[in-house]
């Protein structure tokens, strides 16, 4: 069970209706986040708010919906809405040297979705643990495909090392949120390994 299991409408139709809104209305969340960059120096990559709530969404989310979420945000941004980070949108940035990131991401929102339906957003340890099997799922796509465009030997050096202060402090925030809201919600569910 995840935080938007509890709130789901136990009607079918009002169920369909409110799941079609949380992944649409996640996709714009991750949409708007993406609009948060800083740019470093020679380096393809910017630093943005999109992979906090790529993670966000799919522990809140699961799999699923999480999942489906990122597709259609990936979906909007090929189709050339300005989803992208910098509010760029076009097929073209899925095959540059930023796709691998972007394609990582509905991977990662899934991973950390199934992990949250079995209870890994309940304690700080657990939630970090989730977002950082999140981040190395990203990690992987992203650093993969940018090889193609630096060389494997720039790969890990722009395309990693750059973000892991970012990523620790996104952890951080979210070990601390979502363990707090489920406090708030008062589900004590063990935790399942």
């Amino acid at each position: 069970m995840t935080v938007a299991d509890v709130f789901r409408p136990a009607a079918r139709s009002a169920a369909r209706m409110y799941d079609l809104a949380l992944v649409l209305g996640a996709s714009l969340a991750v949409a708007l986040c993406s609009q948060v960059e800083i740019h470093l120096p020679g380096n393809p990559v910017p630093i943005t708010g999109q992979t906090f709530a790529v993670l966000l969404v799919g522990a809140l989310l699961g799999p699923r919906r999480g999942g489906l979420a990122l597709l259609a945000y990936l979906a909007q941004g090929a189709a050339g809405l300005p989803v992208f980070a910098g509010g760029a949108g076009g097929a073209a940035h899925l095959l540059g040297p930023t796709g691998g990131y972007l394609i990582g991401f509905a991977a990662a929102a899934a991973l950390v979705g199934w992990l949250a339906e079995r209870g890994w957003d309940r304690t700080p340890w657990f939630t970090a643990a989730a977002m950082i099997l999140g981040n190395v799922v990203i990690y992987a796509f992203g650093v993969t495909r940018l090889s193609a465009f630096v060389g494997s030997s720039q790969a890990v050096p722009l395309g990693l090392v750059p973000f892991i202060p970012g990523d620790l402090i996104k952890v951080g925030l979210a070990a601390g949120l979502l363990p707090a809201g489920w406090k708030l919600i008062g589900d004590r569910r063990p935790i399942m390994l």
